[in-house]
């Protein structure tokens, strides 16, 4: 099969060049430059030829290969360059067609400008001379973006040329250009695009630039985020009108290859998504990565607050959660990659950029640190293993506000605890503040803030120091080191990270249990301490196991439970009004958000409650069997613990057991003695025997 001549010098044919080599089509590449050569990905399907050709050039290097056609994806104003091209082109086939040979197929690649950008404050001209005529009647400094092939027609007025700052290609002969023509080092700016609206802001105001001088040079030549960054600062605009461009689409050119070559290049339906962490907002916070892919995209999804600062090709849409996205992407698919709402009618495919459209989903912060990244890839990656999405799937991290909030710091993080308290109640946090020295907390709002210094200073934990950071990587970003009372006089609504200090968490005991003497009593009766301990140690508890404790009286083990971690959920069932109160007032003093206070006999008040996994029986009112068959119903093989006193309560849980088919059944009888001082003597006093018993429901025979 005969090769491909390609002469580059656009986005267009450096991309093409790639589709081709990805399929394994041999192709020559032209490129005018040194730099144009440095900027292409090798392959060993494609050869590079570099430097400038006039016709005859042009002819002998189609002349000496054996293609099969030319494709010419240069500039839109390589007027004189096309116009070589194709006369070579003619001229070869003209002595073919006396030869009786096949003649070489050309096609021009027309540059995608598929959007109108007749706005307002942009002047056109129809020519180079008619700019820089025009630029004579300015004041103010002036940035090129036309490269610098054309500075010659810009230079001729000294008072226009002093004014001037070039944006050119980092390469020698631009800048041998520049210095030709006299334009200092100062006024030259040799960066390679694309640049993004925020980046061509950036350099309108470091240089004062009151006229920015451009060429119509279409959605991959960075047209519109030019125009962007000249409305933001009030920049005049001046736009040399693109020459008039017969070529054909991208996309016919590749169907046209695909018919010479017999290989599928367009994949229309395919989808490139990229789930994106962007940081704490603004664009300077995003990492290389995902600028890249921001700047590359087609499509971007997300929070609307998230995608405000971003200006993708096609569109962008308020949406983030997967029965949203997965509907927008299947319908993207049908119409061939172009947005969901979007018919092709509206937006002719021709016209746009290559097949594979980049559809990037934004999250805040980090995509795997509190983020609905997660739950986005896996249904997204179920529907793409099911067929019914035809994409790839990349995920990239961003920078935590947490990580944020330690630089600023010169903190550490790796040593800290982290909890999002976003739509969550905060008195929990208080007992976790306890335990460790730093905590880092992502907060709602200011009134989490306010929320969190009144529950410190409630707890006498008033000496914390509280790092409060507002608005992180915005213009009006703060950080400051608030006492708790100053947290609660915070008004200012706006996006919150804290990390709190306890200089006095070392000293927190490493033991669970707490003496009866810390309870709320009253008259209610208590399972004492050391009772209490074996009791919830035959429990075997684990984070995240629902407790049931039956007959709480004062709840004085639902307290111990639920001590033990934040992630577990104890229920206090206790019927006698008196002993409810005193459990609601140990829960609040205790700071215990896990614990949830039923009014109820059992077992009628166990069976609209989440299924346990653990159940302590401490008073079972006359219902033992009663309350082990609902506990069994709810969940067979459960853990179980009873207590028992008196001789008719062990009577009923001996006869209980023989009804059951438990397992790991452990019995023990507890008696504890305490020294009472009596007089100059210290004698023991005995507590009534206690019978704890503790096995794992099996099957009801």
């Amino acid at each position: 099969m005969k090769d491909l001549l390609i002469f580059a010098g656009t986005t267009e044919g450096r991309k093409l060049s790639e589709y081709l080599a990805a399929v394994g089509i041999g192709h020559t590449l032209c490129v005018a430059t040194q730099y144009g050569e440095i900027v292409l990905k090798s392959h060993p399907a494609v050869k590079v030829h570099q430097g400038r050709m006039g016709q005859e050039e042009i002819r002998e290097l189609i002349g000496r290969g054996n293609y099969l056609a030319v494709v010419d994806a240069t500039h839109p104003y390589a007027e004189v360059v096309t116009r070589n091209i194709r006369a070579a082109v003619d001229e070869l086939n003209a002595l073919q067609s006396v030869s009786g040979g096949r003649g070489i197929l050309y096609f021009r690649l027309k540059r995608d400008v598929s959007l109108s950008y007749r706005k307002e404050g942009v002047t056109f001209f129809d020519t180079i001379h008619a700019c820089a005529e025009a630029l004579k009647e300015t004041e103010g400094n002036i940035l090129l973006t036309t490269g610098s092939k054309e500075l010659p027609c810009y230079c001729v007025s000294d008072e226009v040329k002093k004014r001037l700052y070039v944006r050119v290609l980092p390469s020698v002969e631009s800048l041998s250009l520049c210095m030709k023509w006299g334009i200092c080092g100062k006024q030259i700016i040799a960066m390679q695009g694309p640049f993004s609206a925020s980046m061509n802001e950036a350099m309108l105001r470091q240089y004062g630039i009151s006229v920015l001088v451009t060429k119509e040079s279409g959605v991959s030549g960075g047209f519109s985020e030019k125009l962007e960054a000249a409305k933001k600062t009030g920049t005049a605009v001046f736009v040399v009108g693109r020459p008039k461009d017969e070529g054909i689409s991208f996309y016919k050119v590749c169907r046209e290859l695909e018919r010479l070559y017999g290989k599928k290049l367009c994949n229309e339906d395919f989808l490139q998504i990229t789930l994106a962490g962007v940081g704490m907002g603004s664009r300077s916070g995003l990492t290389k990565e995902v600028q890249e892919a921001v700047d590359e995209a087609d499509v971007l999804l997300g929070a609307e607050r998230i995608l405000s600062p971003f200006r993708p090709k096609l569109e962008k849409r308020p949406i983030y959660q997967a029965e949203q996205i997965i509907p927008y992407l299947k319908k993207m698919q049908e119409n061939h990659g172009l947005p969901g709402d979007l018919p092709a009618e509206d937006i002719p495919f021709e016209d746009m950029p290559f097949a594979g459209k980049r559809v990037v989903v934004l999250f805040s912060g980090d995509s795997g640190f509190y983020s609905g990244c997660r739950g986005l890839y896996r249904a997204l990656m179920e529907e793409i293993r099911a067929g019914g999405l035809n994409a790839s799937l990349r995920v990239l991290p961003g920078v935590s506000s947490v990580a944020t909030l330690a630089a600023r710091m010169g903190e550490s993080w790796q040593d800290a605890v982290i909890y999002s308290m976003h739509g969550k109640e905060l008195s929990g946090i208080v007992k976790k503040i306890e335990r460790n020295e730093k905590t880092f907390l992502l907060m709602s709002g200011v009134r989490d803030v306010n929320r969190l210094g009144e529950l410190l200073e409630k707890a006498d934990m008033g000496e914390c120091e509280v790092t409060v950071a507002y608005q992180l990587s915005y213009g009006e970003e703060w950080v400051r080191t608030l006492s708790p009372k100053e947290c609660r006089s915070l008004a200012e609504e706006g996006l919150y990270t804290c990390m709190v200090r306890n200089s006095h968490a070392g000293r927190a005991s490493l033991t669970h249990g707490k003496a009866d003497g810390e309870f709320i009593r009253g008259k209610v009766p208590m399972t004492k301490e050391e009772v209490r301990e074996i009791s919830i140690c035959k429990l075997r508890l684990y984070p995240g196991a629902v407790v049931y404790d039956i007959g709480s009286g004062t709840g004085s083990v639902a307290v111990e439970a639920a001590g033990l971690s934040e992630e577990m959920r104890v229920y206090a069932i206790e019927q006698k009004q008196e002993a409810v109160s005193l459990i609601r007032e140990n829960k609040e003093k205790f700071r215990l958000d896990n614990i949830t206070v039923v009014e109820a006999g059992a077992p009628e008040g166990l069976k609209n409650l989440p299924a346990p996994t653990h159940a302590f029986i401490g008073g079972s009112g006359g219902y033992l069997k009663e309350i082990l068959d609902e506990l069994y119903r709810r969940t067979p093989g459960m853990r179980v613990v009873v207590n028992a006193v008196s001789m008719e309560t062990i009577c009923e849980m001996k006869e209980c057991l023989g009804d059951f088919g438990i397992r790991d059944a452990e019995m023990v009888q507890v008696q504890v003695s305490r020294v009472k001082e009596m007089g100059n003597y210290h004698l023991m006093k005995a507590e009534n025997p206690v019978w704890i018993c503790a096995f794992n429901l099996g099957e009801c025979k």
